[in-house]
């Protein structure tokens, strides 16, 4: 019963499924417009920490926030950055 059910059914592609996902697929499909937008956000996090900063007329407190948001924006962005190379070196390779 189960060779017959096997010759009526070729493929998983004539019962209506696409077949298995690669990693490929996931690597461009979600992995990568995650790591362009978390990218975008940092720059922006940059620009107005930036403007913060040039803006806080010598107050220690709003220099201190605003030179905090540039390093954290600065540290994340390095992490985005070495997420993306690690995933091109496992997925794909360099």
């Amino acid at each position: 019963m189960n060779t017959l059910f096997a010759a009526v059914f070729n493929s998983t592609s004539e019962i209506g499924f696409k077949g298995p996902t690669k990693s490929i697929d996931v690597k461009n499909d979600i992995l990568y417009p995650v790591y362009f937008w978390a990218g975008i956000v940092a720059v922006i996090v940059i620009i107005i920490a930036g403007f913060f900063y040039v803006t806080s007329q010598g107050e220690a407190q709003n220099v201190v926030r605003a030179k905090n948001a540039i390093l954290s924006a600065i540290i994340g962005l390095a992490i985005i950055m070495g997420a993306f190379v690690i995933t091109k070196f496992v997925v794909g390779g360099l």
